[in-house]
């Protein structure tokens, strides 16, 4: 089982690389920084991290292949793998449907998997060729090249997905791994496995090969109840990114969620952090002691046949910055860290 941090990257930019290093020093898998422009740019966090670490791989968990063209990201992903002598693993996805609404580019999203087969075939050429000529519905290139040359042989391409089933099947299918985002229920990632299974095996491929990452708002510390609180808060924000189909899957009525969804949306924060109850914050995040975290990682991810637990770790700093609220109880970035590798990584 990997265990990887993921990084919100709203703290001061010394910190996050600090962290950086202090997962790669720790033997985390992966670093996995959202690429989203509310969020500092991952991409210049990591070429700073890149030289001053040597194990941890760098992984875009997840840029957006609507607002991004994918040959610029495997650009950036090519020189970034040279930068760290090749530790890059490329993460992507249609992207945040909140976000393009907010880019008045929602309508883009139309035939999403279509987009995504797509954007595969011109990062995997871009990447493995350097060179592409391409007229497809989406993307359209004529002698394009490029002298930014990954390291790797073959950099791993994952595909960030959510609700499924068509998007998990087409990471069994082609990619080299698949990072669902928000999947904490037993249920909602066995589906997603299932899917990731039915994909690969259509493909003649062996599914266990991949790469299935649970991402989870996380918090952990020797207080119980604090991490819980701290978790809850975030875990709020991303209420209204979770598709109906997926809360479903973790046994909340979706119309349950309309109020909390609604204050968010009016920009009152305060109350949709209140209206996000203990009980429904501790189904939508992964938080608590270390042997918390340990129980439920063994209790949902190990049987359902995801191999990889990714932990979006909820600190003061971020809680204070996303909701004003304050947190007591709760370690730093660092200070979790260490925890997991002391107590949970070990058992893994």
């Amino acid at each position: 089982m990997r265990l990887s941090y993921a990084m919100l990257p709203d703290h001061p930019v010394d910190e996050l690389i600090a962290a950086i290093e202090l997962a790669d020093e720790l033997g985390f898998y992966s670093v996995c920084g959202a690429d989203e422009t509310y969020h500092k740019d991952i991409w210049s966090i990591f070429a700073a991290a890149a030289r001053s670490t040597s194990r941890i791989r760098l992984t875009t968990d997840v840029t957006h292949v609507i607002l991004k063209d994918p040959t610029i990201i495997a650009q950036q992903a090519a020189t970034l793998d040279e930068l760290s002598g090749g530790r890059v693993e490329l993460g992507y996805s249609i992207g945040n449907f909140g976000m393009l609404e907010q880019y008045r580019a929602g309508d883009r999203a139309a035939r999403s998997l279509a987009r995504l087969r797509e954007a595969h075939h011109v990062l995997r050429t871009f990447l493995d060729e350097g060179s592409i000529d391409f007229d497809g519905e989406f993307y359209r290139y004529s002698g394009l090249f490029t002298s930014a040359r990954p390291v790797q042989e073959r950099m791993p391409i994952k595909i960030g997905a959510m609700r499924g089933p068509k998007s998990f099947e087409l990471a069994g299918e082609l990619a080299e791994g698949m990072h669902q985002a928000l999947a904490y229920s037993r249920e909602a990632m066995e589906y997603a496995a299932e899917h990731v299974r039915i994909g690969a095996e259509r493909a003649g491929r062996d599914w266990r090969d991949l790469d299935l990452g649970a991402w989870m708002v996380a918090s952990v510390s020797t207080d119980s109840q604090a991490a819980k609180d701290a978790a809850r808060v975030v875990a709020a924000f991303y209420v209204s990114a979770m598709p109906r189909e997926q809360v479903e899957r973790h046994g909340i009525d979706p119309e349950s969620l309309r109020p909390i969804v609604e204050a968010f949306t009016a920009g009152d924060v305060a109350r949709g952090v209140a209206l996000t109850t203990p009980e429904l914050g501790e189904k939508l995040s992964c938080a608590g002691t270390p042997a918390e975290i340990l129980e439920q990682i063994r209790r949902d991810v190990e049987p359902s046949g995801f191999n990889h637990v990714i932990l979006a770790l909820t600190d003061p700093y971020l809680v204070e910055t996303w909701s004003g609220q304050r947190i007591d109880g709760v370690p730093d970035l660092a200070g979790q860290l260490r925890l997991l590798h002391e107590e949970v990584l070990p058992e893994l």
